[in-house]
């Protein structure tokens, strides 16, 4: 009975938060919700940001990339000052998932009470704070991340009480991302017939002919 109480105290201490993985250092941030320390890519946990591609509309109506926007005002907050991330796991494209700090503050709370990002987790109070104050992503327009990466006609639109009333067809429109979100994203991303993923960049042969309304197609930034 007391190696057995012995044992069950060790695996405790093993699995304790205290001893859970860190990784610390100044981040090089890839996009709303995915970072990179010394070469280890990391995903914020319990929130989601908008695509890199994903195109939202603003107080007045008017189409605006917020996945780019998200990414740059991550960048902006950090400013070149070191990351404390607890990890908690991985996620299926070996990324590790946990989360941050900066200088004490939690970054991932940040980004939902910022408007950057919606909560997937334990940040709904701050997402309620974020729609109340229409802040970032929450002063137009948008679809919810995980919805803008299947996203189709019965795809609900969500965001400030003003609301455009074409803001279905404006978001969910066949030419909607006919033109790249940003300038500094131009690259397409097309599925082969073997499910894998192809990068089209300027200049080469194919790059003018591919259609980028059809379903799957991406425009990506690196």
């Amino acid at each position: 009975m007391k190696q057995r109480v012995m044992m069950v105290a060790l695996f405790a201490v093993i699995t304790s938060p205290v001893c859970a993985a860190k990784l610390s250092g100044p981040a090089r941030i890839l996009d709303g919700n995915t970072i990179e320390i010394e070469q280890s890519k990391l995903r914020l946990s319990g929130i989601e940001a908008p695509e890199t591609d994903q195109i939202c509309l603003d107080a007045h109506g008017r189409k605006w990339a917020c996945g780019i926007a998200a990414r740059d005002e991550l960048i902006k907050h950090s400013n070149g000052r070191t990351w404390d991330c607890h990890i908690t796991g991985g996620d299926e494209y070996g990324r590790s998932r946990g989360s941050c700090f900066i200088e004490g503050e939690d970054v991932n709370a940040w980004m939902v009470r910022s408007g950057w990002a919606l909560s997937s987790g334990p940040y709904v109070i701050y997402e309620v704070v974020a729609s109340k104050t229409c802040a970032g992503l929450w002063s137009g327009a948008f679809i919810a991340p995980w919805d803008w990466r299947r996203r189709n006609k019965g795809t609900i639109i969500i965001g400030a009480s003003s609301v455009p009333i074409d803001a279905r067809e404006l978001l969910l429109g066949s030419a909607l991302l006919s033109d790249p979100p940003s300038p500094e994203c131009v690259i397409k991303g097309t599925l082969g017939s073997n499910g894998d993923r192809i990068y089209h960049l300027r200049g080469q042969l194919s790059y003018e002919q591919i259609d980028m309304t059809k379903p799957g197609e991406r425009w990506l930034c690196s």
